[in-house]
């Protein structure tokens, strides 16, 4: 019964060890990230709101990247704690046995890794996807969020705006507009049927924002169809809505923010172009979704088993290094005959983590091919087994020459 509050005792000190690194590593590292998010208000014209929450989504990522180096490093600060205020040395004396120890502490790194793995393979894309959706389907602010005084903004993808300066009654001046696609062109000409008008140029003297509107007054609009013919329309008031103009931000999913299910159907499914029961009208993406084929139409072009494999293997192996790095840690219980006992655990916890970095190293190699993820599925798993049974036989040999 003592034996078993001790345990809990070890269990809950170390838990919370981890989770107050963790979330120290996460504060500062998500702080960084959201400075670097800052351009979807500054340059894309975004609202706050969806800053705030897009930021939020990737805080999963954040948190992935940190659990095996905060747990390399709760474990042992906890194992130095233990053993500064004698608290390993009273279980010794009382009959406990190291290996106990050892087993309750594998049994912990056990349980971060299906922690990591829930990030890794399920929360974490769910969270990158949905917020690269947030994106996708969001529409612009305002259109004073892409406006600038006296400079030109490309913050709307293919359209360019100058505002030379805006007047004492908050009017804007001089204003120049040019719009690569037909978005425009359509709002001013209406639905064009055949030869849609496209590079157009608005001037305009003066006009002002209104929410998701821009209120262009005494100006010109200068158009020109795909046959490079150019028409010419004088305006003495027209309204340009900016609801359905697109960002710069990149809307297209990244292969880390695809659902690991969907990955795997990539990598099996990865001829799908080449199959002849389905035809070739029916690989777009809206027709893709209808037959039932929808996680294909995120899936890389090119290098896609490369890319795929190396995603599956890191979201997947990288936490079985984790009871790994354990067991190599809990080599400070073993006893130490050299004086300078302070230089074994620094070497012990400097292994640990040249594990950790060169797993992600090889990570990212083992896409290369079917057999580099195998090998890298089976290189922890191996070591660990091997690392154990060294373990083991160390604390028998000391054991015997007690």
């Amino acid at each position: 019964m003592l034996k078993n509050k001790i345990y809990k005792y070890f269990f809950k000190k170390i838990l919370k060890s981890f989770f107050t690194i963790l979330f120290a590593f996460t504060i500062i590292a998500w702080t960084v990230r959201s400075v670097n998010f800052l351009d979807l208000i500054v340059d894309d014209g975004h609202s706050l709101k969806l800053y705030a929450t897009y930021t939020l989504l990737n805080i999963t990522n954040v948190i992935t990247k940190f659990i095996p180096l905060s747990f390399l490093l709760a474990l042992t600060f906890s194992i130095l704690k233990f053993e500064r205020q004698n608290e390993l040395i009273i279980l010794w004396t009382s009959g406990v046995k190291k290996i106990k120890i050892v087993n309750l502490f594998f049994f912990l790194s056990i349980l971060i890794l299906l922690f990591q793995l829930l990030f890794s393979v399920l929360i974490t894309p769910y969270s990158l996807n949905k917020s690269r959706n947030l994106i996708k389907d969001s529409a612009i602010n305002s259109a004073s969020l892409i406006v600038k005084i006296n400079n030109f903004s490309d913050t709307l993808k293919n359209t360019t705006f100058f505002v030379e300066k805006v007047n004492n009654k908050g009017e804007l001046e001089n204003i120049f507009i040019r719009d690569n696609s037909t978005l425009f062109s359509q709002m001013v000409y209406g639905n064009i049927e055949g030869s849609f008008k496209s590079n157009t140029s608005i001037f305009a003297k003066t006009g002002f924002m209104k929410e998701k509107k821009l209120v262009l007054f005494n100006g010109l609009i200068q158009s020109q169809d795909n046959k490079n013919n150019i028409e010419y329309i004088n305006f003495s008031r027209t309204e340009l809505s900016l609801n359905n103009l697109a960002s710069r931000t990149i809307k297209v999913p990244k292969i880390q923010e695809m659902s690991t299910f969907n990955l795997i159907e990539c990598l099996i499914n990865k001829d799908i172009s080449k199959r002849p029961d389905i035809p070739k009208k029916i690989l777009s993406t809206s027709e893709l979704g209808r037959k039932g084929e929808r996680s294909m139409r995120n899936c890389p072009k090119s290098g896609v088993k490369t890319e795929v494999l190396r995603n599956l293997s890191k979201r997947v192996v990288t936490p079985i290094f984790i009871p790994l790095i354990c067991l190599i840690s809990c080599f400070m219980l073993v006893a130490n005959k050299t004086k300078d006992k302070g230089l074994k655990k620094y070497l012990i916890f400097s292994l640990g983590f040249i594990i950790l970095v060169t797993a992600e190293i090889i990570g990212r190699y083992s896409g290369n091919s079917y057999l580099n993820s195998i090998l890298y599925f089976f290189t922890p798993i191996i070591s660990i087994l091997i690392t154990y049974l060294f373990l083991v036989y160390k604390l028998n040999f000391e054991k015997r020459h007690e």
